[in-house]
């Protein structure tokens, strides 16, 4: 497992090979985002506000820096963005170090990249010192690259992070096939170009041109992934 590294020369192919997978961590490989909404309600109540249910689609895929502030400007919470950030990352932590379970699928799928020597990379809007901790669960050493949402200039739905990681795997983003659950983190991969596949966790995302669109990582194998790089060219 590495950090984001700088970018390297980029691999070339023939034709429309698939190049390198990037995968979304929170609800896309391990089923966490429930977890997040659990602690951003628990920590918003030991601060004497309830959150209404109706912001958990506002705030889910998104860097915390986005989330975090959109509930102290919604709730009008006396806590700064640094603040709360801290006791959410704790909470966080502390949350998955009593249960953390793989979405449906999820373990075949890096075992499978794995043993075909794909390269694969890890990118999420969670900070390091949580991706460094769900990691254990994962295997490491089931990705080449692991890009964390503090260790780039701007996080989803930006396209840096995906960027960041086809630059360090040293390939062609639009050779990429990239597994999201999340409108955000669509987005964040089809600016970079990418080809995308969408899980969604807790809102729908519709098909477009180089997205599609399956109900659970059980549909793709590495078959799937390399029928999309002819399937939407």
């Amino acid at each position: 497992m590495t950090s984001t590294v700088p970018a390297l020369g980029t691999r070339t192919a023939e034709g429309s090979a698939l190049q390198a997978v990037l995968l979304d961590m929170d609800g896309t490989l391990v089923d966490t985002e429930g977890f997040w909404w659990d602690v951003e309600t628990e920590v918003f109540a030991s601060l004497g506000h309830t959150l209404d249910d109706s912001w958990r689609h506002v705030v889910v895929g998104g860097p915390m820096t986005r989330s975090a502030g959109f509930l102290i400007e919604a709730t009008g919470a006396d806590i700064t963005l640094a603040e709360l950030s801290v006791l959410l990352n704790d909470g966080f932590e502390e949350r998955i170090g009593r249960d953390l379970p793989l979405m449906p699928g999820a373990a075949r799928l890096l075992a499978e990249l794995s043993v075909h020597e794909i390269p694969t990379a890890l990118v999420s809007a969670s900070h390091r010192r949580i991706i460094d901790r769900v990691l254990k669960s994962l295997g490491p050493h089931h990705f080449d690259l692991t890009v964390a949402g503090d260790e780039v200039p701007r996080t989803k739905p930006h396209p840096d992070p995906y960027l960041a990681a086809a630059a360090g795997l040293g390939v062609d983003p639009a050779r990429c096939a990239v597994v999201e659950d999340t409108a955000t983190g669509v987005a964040a991969a089809e600016a970079a170009g990418c080809h995308v596949v969408a899980v969604p966790s807790v809102a729908p995302i519709t098909p477009a041109a180089r997205r599609t669109v399956v109900a659970s990582l059980e549909e793709v194998d590495l078959t799937f992934l390399r029928g999309l790089m002819t399937q939407m060219r």
